[in-house]
């Protein structure tokens, strides 16, 4: 068992430092057929996708800069089904001469591996790109959300895989609204945590089925 884990850092150290970042973990699912309804684990069957963390940088100490692509597993409790989110995982981007936000292909994760356990954290940002106006103003708007997720996985040395274990969700809430022609002239809503109702906690998500990351070069 030792041997293994020191054989995969090796194998993370070596890749790197010959600057052939090619090491990467691969999940082979279905994308979720409901886009952005982080409780619908329902997948599309006609859409397959990876998803996938490629090592691109060591930052020491175990500690890795990783691309994620595909999306990453949705499922929610006491429920098997496993889809792979990519709408809310990966999210949007954009700047003002932009028109509006796109979707990205992929986004920056950062992950913390000690040869047992590896520690995986992503951070986007989604936007329903829907203008909201009050009837009486001028003034247009979008919902943004952010999301951060944690995903814990546990080594297995014989089949040179991780194991999902763990995935801590949290959804945050960002709205503004108003008139131009107020005296107030809007009103920002900035929620930290907002899964399922206001103020909420952070949601701490057990996978019922074994999802499984094989370990690629």
């Amino acid at each position: 068992m030792r041997m293994l884990q020191g054989l995969v850092f090796a194998f993370f150290s070596c890749l790197i430092h010959s600057n052939a970042y090619a090491i990467s973990i691969v999940y082979q699912g279905f994308e979720c057929l409901n886009a952005v309804n982080t409780e619908d684990p329902t997948p599309d069957n006609g859409t397959p996708v990876q998803s996938k963390f490629e090592v691109i940088e060591d930052s020491g100490d175990g500690i890795y800069r990783l691309n994620l692509t595909g999306g990453i597993p949705r499922f929610v409790s006491n429920d098997r089904t496993v889809c792979i989110d990519k709408a809310t995982a990966i999210g949007y981007s954009g700047i003002p001469g932009d028109v509006l936000p796109q979707p990205l292909d992929a986004i920056d994760a950062t992950g913390y591996f000690d040869g047992e356990e590896l520690i995986i954290v992503t951070s986007s940002l989604y936007t329903d790109l829907s203008a909201r106006r009050n009837p009486f103003s001028s003034f247009t708007t979008s919902f943004i959300f952010p999301f951060t997720n944690t995903l814990i996985f546990k080594f297995n040395s014989a089949a040179s895989s991780f194991r999902l274990k763990k995935v801590v969700r949290n959804r945050g809430f960002v709205h503004t609204s108003g008139s131009t022609n107020s005296i107030t002239p809007f009103f920002e809503t900035v929620l930290p945590s907002f899964n399922k109702e206001a103020q909420d906690k952070p949601v701490i998500l057990t996978p019922l089925s074994t999802i499984e990351y094989k370990l690629e070069k």
